[in-house]
């Protein structure tokens, strides 16, 4: 009787485990180059621009924490940016969509290596509109991303 007490306690607590967190997955895409941080933060500007986004925010996280004393501090940056137009089109077919806006992409060194990384918008979703624009929306952040990681 003792054992069979464990067995479904055992089986519980494994359950438990297997439980989904609640919320909402969202996707990010990421990639790594071995180009030097300031030019993959320039490129980064170029390619936001040529894919007529504004950049909106700029937080030189890395800087700001070496210039309070932390001299041997990694580089991190985050970089928000928008396009109007984008923004009202998504948000008149989802308000919710807010969430996603503006878009940000972070990278930071590690190593000999600078990671870039966007989170994308979400796809899974019943109204086919919204989904197909989320899947263009999703192809410009990424080759945002892959072109500051081109060498």
């Amino acid at each position: 009787m003792l054992r069979l007490f464990w067995f479904f306690l055992v089986i519980m607590l494994l359950e438990g485990c297997a439980i989904q967190q609640v919320g909402e997955f969202v996707p990010y895409y990421q990639v790594e180059t071995l180009k030097p941080y300031d030019e993959v933060l320039a490129e980064l500007e170029v390619a936001i621009a040529e894919n007529n986004f504004r950049i909106t925010g700029h937080s030189r996280v890395g800087k700001v924490i070496r210039d309070r004393g932390s001299k041997d501090f990694p580089e991190y940056d985050t970089i928000q940016f928008c396009n109007l137009t984008h923004a009202k089109t998504i948000l008149l077919m989802s308000p919710e969509a807010i969430k996603y806006m503006p878009c940000n992409i972070v990278l930071y060194q590690t190593g000999n290596k600078t990671i870039i990384r966007t989170h994308l918008i979400p796809t899974d979703t019943d109204n086919a509109a919204l989904k197909q624009f989320s899947d263009k929306m999703n192809v410009s952040l990424k080759q945002i991303v892959d072109f500051a990681a081109e060498q």
